[in-house]
């Protein structure tokens, strides 16, 4: 992945007012992942949406991180249930 494409932490971290603490923190609990080149660490592009989701529920609703690891988890098992009912849905069609 060519360096230009990601996305310095220390650059959003800035643009958001948060503490590099809170990124690190994300990490450690395995709901983002950072990638370190030449003793910096940077963000997917992919990864900014579900990233500022989680400074929205960290800093405006004052969720701590296990609180959003919960969050998270249940978002994601909601959508995969509502892929199977879609699924299923297509099946009883045929």
């Amino acid at each position: 992945m060519a360096r230009k494409e990601l996305i310095p932490v220390k650059d959003f971290c800035i643009h958001h007012n948060i503490q590099y603490s809170f990124i690190s923190d994300l990490e450690n609990s395995g709901l983002i992942s950072v990638t370190s080149l030449k003793r910096s660490a940077y963000i997917h592009p992919d990864d900014i949406n579900k990233l500022e989701k989680f400074v929205r529920m960290h800093y405006d609703l004052e969720i701590n991180i296990e609180g959003i690891e919960t969050i998270h988890y249940l978002l994601e098992k909601i959508e995969e249930m509502q892929r199977e009912i879609v699924n299923l849905g297509n099946k009883l069609q045929k």
